[in-house]
Formats: structure tokens, sequence, C-alpha cells
């Protein structure tokens, strides 16, 4: 039973062939479209069935280009290679643009320092210069300030020695 149902599906998948080969030439003769959908259509089978069935699919590309007047030569354009073409100049494009837009950022940021710089609003060397005499004069005020309470601090304890001494001698009088 099984042997007589794949015997039957592949006698109709080969007279599904046969139409689909008899359409090509039919089409070709009378000069017809020579697309899937058409040949399909005139065949009276699915389009998938010609996806299937590259070699058909061949066949239709062969003839299509044959009616247009040209012999598939080697370095021939095809559709695939067209498609090819395209998606290289897309992500070439796609490169081009990111490279495009990094330079427009560093660009602008070059004209925005300059321009930042050159309207005064910037620092410019003296003020720089100026900047860091404050911050060597803060350091200075740290130094004096800390100096300054450590001598405060030798004072105090100074003079606590001396109020204790002078009491010491207060008393023994």
């Amino acid at each position: 039973m099984t042997s007589a149902m794949s015997d039957g599906r592949e006698a109709g998948t080969e007279r599904r062939r046969g139409r689909i080969q008899e359409a090509i030439q039919a089409a070709a003769h009378h000069g017809t479209p020579l697309t899937v959908s058409a040949i399909a259509r005139a065949a009276g089978v699915d389009r998938t069935f010609l996806y299937r069935h590259r070699d058909l699919l061949q066949v239709l590309h062969t003839a299509s280009i044959q009616s247009a007047g040209k012999t598939p030569e080697p370095g021939t354009v095809t559709m695939a290679s067209l498609q090819a073409d395209l998606a290289n100049a897309n992500a070439r494009a796609a490169r081009l643009s990111a490279r495009v837009q990094q330079l427009e950022n560093r660009l602008s940021r070059h004209l925005g320092g300059q321009a930042w710089h050159e309207s005064g609003l910037g620092s410019t060397a003296a003020t720089e210069e100026l900047q860091q005499r404050i911050i060597e004069l803060e350091q200075r005020t740290v130094d004096l300030t800390t100096t300054l309470e450590e001598r405060e601090d030798e004072l105090q304890a100074a003079r606590q020695a001396n109020r204790h001494l002078t009491r010491a001698l207060n008393q023994r009088e």
C-alpha cells in the first residue's frame, strides 16, 4: 500500500514537472512573462513547487534570459548578483554614515572648544596662571595656619608651665 502511494505521489510530481516545462516553452514561444507566478498559474501548480525544485527554477530563469534576447554567459548580471551588490552597497552606506557621524561629532567638539576659547568665556593662559597662583596661595595659607596652631599650642603649654612654676615659687616663700 505504501509503495503504491509513493508511486502515485512520484507520478503526480512528474506530471506537474511536465506541465511546468510545457508552460515555460509556451510562454517563451508566445512572449508572455516568464515569472514564477505566471508559470505556476499556467501550469496549475503552487509557486512553492517551483522553489522546491531548483532545477525547474533554473530552467525558468534560463528561458527568461534567452527570451529577452540574451544568452547566459559567465559574468552575466543575474538577480542574485544584483541583490549581492545591493547588500554590499547598503552595508558600505551604513559604514560611511557611521563614519560621517563620528567625524561630525569630532568636528563639533573641536569647533565648540575653539569658539569657547575665542569668546573669552573659556580659560585663557592668564586665567590659568592666576588659578595656579591661587592654588599656591591657598596651600601656603594652609601651611601657615598649621604652623600657627602648633605655635599657639606651644605658647599655651609654656604659659601653663610658667604659671605652675610661679605658683610653686610663691608658695615657698
